[in-house]
Formats: structure tokens, sequence, C-alpha cells
């Protein structure tokens, strides 16, 4: 089988897991002798605040899950005091919930569900907020981090989940929201952390994490190290395993110019899983789906990949300069560069269910879907902020500019045979005649022969994309009681698609210019609360992914990609919140209508207009923080209702209209109600307890809603102890009660389908 691999290994995954466990029997060696000692002959060092970016020192004891201010500079007020929805997931909840990758983390975020990809879109992280697609809408520290991944976070901070259109914070997309993701940076203070988790389902994870000062504390060096390997509970087969690296180093700690620099670099190798195929309601051969869910033939467990064919290769790396200087006591410029590139290699195993099969014989036809794809993303961000008196009102502003070239090339593997067996399917008598091309709905056997042959293929279509924009943010404080939040952001956005195909080439293109813009006023009729209204719009481009995902509002060959418009989103808002307890416990409340307009439908054959609309209308309630010194809490609930009010005609791949109408059905991959509740209590000063429920609405894969994955709960569990100053204990159980439930639903042939119980116990290291 000939395979071409876009990893460039440096060390194996075992090797870096030996490497971090001789770090911590070295460190700890050395450090647990003198713990103590050193513990009360040295006072805590206090934290340093590098101006208003993220690269703040954090005190160890600081273990609430509330957190007043989002790390970007362009949120210029505190949580409290934003008239949007706005979700941090801070570093402790990532760590009392064992969360190792950010479909983890974002469990604990009502309102968010995970699409699957397959071979257009790809495989890794594809989140839908507010029902709305935000594959290509996650930041790495406030820059647009592209590219098809499956994001680690051991080293991550924190994660601030924003809802709403927000195209005036991070450009084109971001319709239902944004994400961005928080990086550990050098701190003020010296500490070596890490780390190993044993577990069920031969789950082994390293973590080190290691920070040291230098000349004379001005400048600090931090290391994150893991290495990370894992079956998957209640599935047959399947398998994870990965590594990373991230160090960074900051000069001028405590000065007035600042230096970070960064590099991040991740890779995996896995046996991927494409889950369960739907059922159908009916037996004939021509059967549609109508309200069908998965069938896993009696067996949740079955895989129905081959070992022998399917693998998913990934990688990541990030490398940043960020510079920092105060210009004086309330003005910072700050300039970031960035250069990241992502890859992604597989073969996979899709359970089509298009050839009927399913319902007709009881077997399944091992569809190969396959992709290679590497991304490319260079940006250069400069950013003004502080604040200022005019008129007798005090404005807290952050300006700058951005521009960023990305490239994405995109091809695959040629896989024979790959085809329903001719004429009559996976009938039960070629199930084991067929090299391994069918298989058994009830008992399918991962380790089958497979007797074909898997080649590259380098046709495929590069697609690139430069992105130039402007923009300004500011809180008037009109007087103590009225705030005044307006933002406003112009993008310029050029791509282009050129395509390589056997019938030959073709080249498409698209030049966007846009406004976007948000405002909300803010009342505060009491110092620990506020009361909001606010307007905030986004902008979705022709090609806005960039090639890394299918896209209703992409490139299509035939189509005069010119004529067509950016799709609109606006967002109408109304809440409140208020600090209670002592101000420990923040408490949200909001309810909102998103309305995109002027989305690119299918009007007749072949022919598309900028004219469609789609809308949610919704509730938003959290909670987060301590109740008592003892007891914190992480909650959250989400009513969507949502609603296709003109979709277009309903086309085929081919945008060829057929008959039918999907016009007031529910939008794709947005539950009803959603809800999540996560809490701890301090049994004593060592040992601590918790617990969470997790629930989420039937979910449909499609906007016919013909497919749909069903409502599930799901329960967690966790205990920790500090055996003593320098080491604790922690013990998690996921999914409690072994629940089998879907996690990601995909819009025709499968649904993907979450781990099971799983239990890991933690040891942790602190000097």
């Amino acid at each position: 089988m000939s395979r071409t691999t876009l990893i460039t290994t440096a060390s194996s995954p075992r090797m870096l897991a030996s490497a971090i466990g001789v770090a911590l029997s070295a460190s700890s060696a050395a450090h647990l002798a003198q713990a103590a000692e050193n513990t009360e002959q040295k006072g805590e060092r206090n934290p340093i605040s590098l101006g208003a970016t993220n690269i703040t020192g954090q005190d160890q004891d600081n273990t609430s899950y509330q957190v007043e201010k989002a790390s970007s500079q362009k949120y210029t007020a505190p949580l409290v005091d934003t008239p949007r929805s706005v979700t941090v997931v801070p570093q402790q909840v990532l760590k009392d919930t064992a969360a190792t990758s950010l479909q983890d983390a974002l469990r604990t975020v009502p309102g968010i569900t995970f699409g699957a990809g397959e071979g257009g879109n790809p495989q890794g992280d594809r989140p839908f907020i507010r029902g709305f697609d935000a594959q290509g809408d996650t930041y790495l520290d406030g820059v647009r981090d592209t590219g098809g991944q499956s994001r680690e976070i051991f080293d991550i901070e924190s994660i601030e989940v924003s809802k709403g259109p927000n195209s005036s914070f991070g450009g084109r997309g971001s319709a239902g929201g944004s994400l961005n993701l928080v990086s550990k940076t050098p701190q003020a203070r010296d500490f070596t952390n890490g780390g190993f988790t044993y577990g069920s389902d031969q789950t082994r994870r390293y973590v080190l994490d290691v920070n040291r000062q230098f000349l004379d504390d001005s400048a600090a060096f931090r290391l994150n190290l893991m290495s990370h390997e894992q079956n998957v509970a209640g599935r047959d087969a399947v398998n994870y395993d990965r590594w990373g690296v991230a160090p960074s180093l900051t000069f001028g700690l405590g000065t007035p110019t600042r230096v970070n620099l960064s590099y991040y670099h991740m890779e995996s190798d896995d046996l991927p899983d494409s889950g369960i195929p739907y059922g159908y309601g009916s037996t004939a051969s021509n059967a549609v789906h109508v309200h069908d869910k998965p069938t896993d033939g009696g067996d949740s467990s079955n895989f129905y990949g081959l070992k022998s064919r399917d693998f998913r290769k990934t990688r990541a790396d990030i490398s940043t300069v960020s510079i920092e200087h105060d210009l004086n006591d309330n003005m910072t410029l700050k300039n970031t560069l960035r250069h990241g590139s992502t890859g992604q290699d597989y073969v996979l195993t899709q359970p089509d269910d298009s050839q009927h099969n399913v319902n007709q014989f009881g077997t399944v036809w091992r569809r190969a879907n396959s992709r290679v794809s590497t991304t490319t993303t260079t940006t250069n961000q400069t950013d003004l902020f502080g604040s200022f008196q005019l008129a007798g009102m005090k404005h807290s502003y952050s300006t700058g500019l951005e521009f960023t070239g990305e490239e994405t090339r995109v091809s695959g593997y040629t896989v024979t045979p790959n085809s329903n067996p001719i004429p009559n399917g996976c009938t039960p008598s070629v199930v084991g005649s067929s090299g391994g091309n069918c298989t058994s709905l009830g008992n399918p056997n991962p380790d089958d022969a497979w007797n074909g042959n898997v080649a590259r293929n380098y046709n495929g279509t590069n697609t690139k994309a430069t992105s130039r924009a402007a923009y300004v943010f500011d809180t008037i404080e009109l007087d103590p009681k009225w705030l005044l939040n307006v933002g406003l952001r112009y993008d310029t956005f050029d791509t282009q698609a050129n395509t390589n195909a056997a019938t030959g080439r073709t080249k498409l293109k698209d030049d966007s210019q846009f406004f976007n813009w948000q405002a909300g006023l803010v009342w505060k009729p009491t110092e620990n609360g506020s009361i909001y209204t606010s307007y905030a719009t986004s902008a979705s481009p022709v090609g806005g992914l960039v090639g890394e995902g299918q896209e209703p509002n992409g490139f299509v060959t035939g189509i005069n990609t010119s004529d067509l418009e950016p799709e609109e989103t606006v967002n109408y808002e109304l809440g409140t919140k208020w600090d209670l307890f002592h101000d420990r416990l923040s408490l949200t409340a909001a309810v909102f209508r998103t309305e995109k307009k002027n989305t690119r439908i299918l009007v007749s054959s072949n022919t598309f207009e900028n004219g469609g609309e789609s809308r949610v209308d919704g509730l938003e309630l959290s909670a987060s923080g301590k109740i008592t010194d003892q007891w914190q809490v992480f909650a959250g609930y989400s009513y969507l209702k949502s609603e296709l009010v003109d979709p277009g005609r309903i086309g085929n791949r081919q945008n060829v209209v057929s008959a039918g109408s999907n016009k007031g059905n529910q939008m794709p991959n947005t539950p009803k109600n959603s809800f999540s509740l996560w809490t701890t209590y301090d049994i004593t000063p060592k040992l601590t307890v918790g617990g969470g429920a997790f629930y989420v609405d039937e979910v449909y894969g499609d906007a016919g809603n013909t497919v749909y994955v069903p409502s599930y709960t799901r329960y967690d569990a966790m205990a920790s102890y500090k055996l003593t100053k320098n080491v604790d204990l922690q013990l998690n159980v996921q999914n409690l009660t072994d629940k089998t439930y879907y996690d990601k639903a995909y819009s025709a042939h499968f649904a993907n389908q979450a781990a099971g119980r799983t239990a890991l116990l933690t040891t942790s290291f602190h000097f």
C-alpha cells in the first residue's frame, strides 16, 4: 500500500513519555526532599501582570471557576459589563473534569454541538455555536487558528466562548460565535507541575509544565510537554496516540517592554472511528430516511473500519513572536507575528448506508474516505489599547490592524476497490468473500484481510486567501451607571481556488469587502450587576473556510461566484449579569434572536442566489464561581428554537433540484434544550468531591430533518485528595452509567458514538 505521510517525526510518543517520566522522577527526587523547607523559607512571589495581555501570573491557590475579564484586549470592559454572552472555561474546570481535548472541554458549555467530518469536511473539531457552523472560527490568543484539527489542551490556560455574531472581533464567519484558546505563557515565579494519568482502556497520559525565571527575574522560560495514548471505552479497535511540546520565552517581565517567543508542536497517529450507520425505517431497496437514527446491529461496540487500511495522522506547528510596549501608563502598543502550519493525512472507513445494504441485508459497505491536506497561515496583528478621559467621560479603547495570508492544499488517495459490489450490493453471501469491502452490521470484524490498494492521488485543490482588516473598540463611561460599548471592523477578503482533476483544471475566485459592527448599552443599577441590550453583525464571504471544509457559501464549479455577496448575520440580545456572594459567583441570563440573511441558496438547477434566511431564538443561563468557600459550580442552560426560514430548493451534489422543501425545518446540529452542571465541594482542606450532569436534546444531522441522534444525559464524578503539599491524587469517572450516546451527527450516512464509561487516576506534582 502506497502512503504519503505529512508527519516529520522527531521522536515517538513513547520516547516522549519516557522523557517526561524521567524528568518527573528527577525533579521529584530533588524537590520532594526540600519541599517542606523551601515552602517555609520562601514566600510566594507576587504575580506580575504584563499590561492587558494574558501573560499574567496566577497564585496557585486561585482555584475559582469565576473569571472576571477576558484575555483579549478587544474586550474593553470586565465580563460583568460586557454586553454579550461570553463564557470562559478556566484552568480549574479543565483540571477537575479531566478534559484533554477541545471537545472534552466544551462539554461544560451548553449550546455547542460538534459535527462529524469525512472527506470534504475534514476530520477534527467542527463546533456549532447557537446552531451555526463555527469550524473556521477558532482563535489562539486572539489570532485566527485555521486548518482542520483535533485540538489538544495541554498548553491551554482557558477557553473563551463568545456567543452571537462577532465578525467585528475576528473578521469573516463567526455567525453563531467564536472560540478563543488562551495559551500558557511564562510567569513571574518558578514552578514545576507534572503528572501522569493511568486509566481504563489502556489510557496513559503524561504532562510536564516547567517555569523558570532568569536574568535577575526579568525573563522567564516555560515548557509544556504531553504524551497521550488510549483506546476508547465501548469501542472495538479504536485508539488514539499523540504527543506535543510547547516552549515559550518572555523577556522584560515587569518592564515597559516585553517580548514573548513561543512555539507549539503536536502530532497524532490514530486508528479513527467513523461511528455507526443510520438505519432505515423501510427495507426497500430505494428507501429514503424518515426520522431515522443510528443502528449498531445490536452491539454498540461494533467498529466497521479496517485495521489493515485505516489510519489518521495529524500535525500542527505554530510559531509566534509578540512584542508589547507601554507608551505610558494608559497606552500600550502590541505587535503579534504568527506563522502556523497544520496537516492531516488519513484513510478511514465510512459505514456507508447510501446503497441500502443496512436495511436490506443487515450489512455495511466499508466506503473509504481519504484526505491529505496542509494549511499554512501567516498573520501580523498590531494593537493599540488603553484608556483616556474626554469631555468628562472615560474611554477604554482598543484599535488595530491585521494582515493575513492563508493557503490550503487538499488532495487524497485513490482507494481500489471503493464501490458497492455489483450487481446486488453487500449481500450476506459476499461478506466473507469481498476482500474486506463488506462486513456484517451485527458482527463486523476489524481484522478482516483487505486485498485492495491505496495509491496517492495528487489531483486536488489549492486555495489561497489574503485578508486585511482595521478595527476599533471603545467602552464609554457615560456616567457611573451607564456604559456604551461599540466596535467597528472593516475587512477585505480575496480568495482563489485552483482545482486539478482528471477532467481538467478550474479556477474560481472572489473578492469581498465588508463592514461589521456591534453596539451595546449597559445599565448598572449596582456596582456588581448590569442589564444590557446589544446588536452585533457578522459576514461570511465565499470561500471563507479556505478549502478546509464544505460550506454553504463556498465555491461551486460553473457558478460565477463574483455575483455572490457575503452572507450576513445579525443578533439582537437582552441580558443581565450579576456577581453575588461577595462577588464570588457570576450569574448571567440572556434572550436573543440571531438571523442569518442573504444566504446563498439554490433557486433552480445549477443556479444560486443570495436570498435565504435562517433564524434562532434563544435563552441562555449560566453560573460560575463559589457559592461558599467550599462549594463551586460551573453550570449553564441553553434553549435554541431554530428554523430554516428560506433554505431554497433541495439539490443533489450536482446542484440539480429535486422535489420537496426544507422550509420551516429545524436547523441541523441545533438542540432545543441543552444543560450542563459541574460542581465540586471541599469536604476537608485535603479532600474534594465533585460531579457533573450533561444533557443534550435530540439533534438532526441534516436540513431535511430525516436523520437524527437521540437525546442523552451523561453523568461524571470525581474525587481529589492532597496527599502532601506537593502531591495530589484525582480520580475521574466519565460517563458514570456507561450511557451509549452519539456526540456528532453527519448529514447523510453515520453518526459518531461517544466513549463509554472511562476511569482515570491522575497523580500530580507541584514544586
